[in-house]
């Protein structure tokens, strides 16, 4: 087995996207991912997402940092939690609420399925 070492950058091919229609609250957030890894339910890379609000439900682990810009994510029925650059996150399956997009966002990520 070769072990492979990378440092995580936005290159190369980018999956462009937007939230679903019926999850969209307000603005017209568009989404850039660039993953990095895919493998055996692991997931890693950076996502970015410019200004807007969103209903999320999570049904993975995710592991997060943010690089830039901030946000505010707020778990249904409890406060909101503002994420500013340099902050760490971890999400658990379950999660479910929005997340808002004050300023530009970027962030790393990985999710296990």
């Amino acid at each position: 087995m070769s072990e492979k070492l990378f440092r995580l950058t936005p290159e190369g091919d980018v999956e462009n996207d937007r939230p679903a229609a019926d999850r969209l609250i307000s603005g017209d957030p568009e989404f850039k991912t660039w993953n990095v890894e895919e493998i055996e339910g692991l997931y890693c890379g950076i996502w970015q997402s410019t200004p807007g609000k969103w209903r999320v439900v999570y049904d993975e682990w995710e592991y997060f940092h943010i690089l830039s810009g901030v946000s505010v994510i707020t778990q249904d029925g409890a406060d909101p939690v503002t994420l500013n650059t340099g902050d760490s996150f971890i999400i658990r399956p379950g999660f479910a609420g929005t997340w808002e997009v004050l300023e530009t966002t970027t962030k790393d990520y990985v999710i296990r399925l």
